[in-house]
């Protein structure tokens, strides 16, 4: 059961209701899904910033060739929405990480992002043929990676979009990752424990949660909204939790 938001006297923005619609259902037929065990207090969490209501909704599965499946949406007021997904792979699969954001505001979106991101030297090329025959929109306002971006694929889509028409050109692109990181899912095999493969993507997947940890903007919120002992812990547990050594 997804969690439930406060009242708000202004609707989400469609764009985050759209795309926390379809990574739900793009995750409903992968194999042997099943919802991970999360404390209630980390599930639907309630604080205040800046004298402002702050909402923060999660909802985590895991199935076959994945160890964990995020969507996170937060509300602030009747003002700022955020929407951050993340799929990590078990590392023992070749698989990439699928992770999309997108921030909201009154002003409309000022951040979209979306990704496959490697946890090897490349991508599958497998996944990287399908990624690459569905070309972009003709997006306006392409925005520049942070300091740390180097975890991303070359096929990166971060943009700031303009107006509907791109908000959809950008939901159609999620939709397309999506499919090609569900085909990818179906079709991984899994390798041993032992194998240079295994080891060399669980060591890139440590390495991209290491790097997201950087995003220092993302902490203070959530110290300021609650306290730095919390947030250590919503970032270790929830955000970006370190993969498990293989076994």
């Amino acid at each position: 059961m997804q969690p439930k938001p406060p009242a708000r006297s202004s609707p989400q923005h469609p764009l985050v209701n759209a795309l926390a619609a379809s990574i739900r259902s793009a995750w409903q037929p992968l194999p042997g899904l099943q919802p991970l065990p999360l404390d209630q207090d980390l599930r639907s969490i309630h604080g205040r910033l800046d004298g402002e209501e702050l909402f923060i909704g999660n909802e985590i599965m895991c199935c076959a060739g994945l160890r964990k499946l995020h969507l996170e949406v937060a509300l602030l007021g009747n003002g700022l929405q955020i929407l951050h997904s993340v799929w990590f792979p078990d590392p023992h699969y070749d698989l990439p990480i699928f992770g999309a954001d997108i921030v909201a505001g009154p002003a409309g979106i000022s951040a979209a992002i979306v990704d496959l991101s490697p946890t090897a030297d490349d991508l599958p090329q497998r996944l990287l043929d399908q990624l690459t025959s569905k070309p972009w929109p003709d997006f306006q306002q392409v925005r520049d990676l942070p300091g740390w971006g180097s975890i991303f694929s070359s096929q990166v889509c971060f943009i700031r979009p303009c107006g509907p028409s791109e908000e959809d050109g950008f939901h159609q692109v999620v939709n397309h990752y999506l499919a090609v990181m569900a085909s990818g899912v179906r079709e991984a095999v899994r390798e041993p424990s032992d194998a240079v493969s295994t080891v060399t993507r669980y060591q890139g997947q440590l390495n991209y949660c290491l790097q997201q940890k950087r995003n220092d903007k993302t902490r203070r919120v959530l110290e300021k909204a609650f306290d730095p002992a919390w947030a250590d812990r919503y970032i270790e547990m929830i955000l970006f939790d370190n993969p498990p050594e293989p076994c």
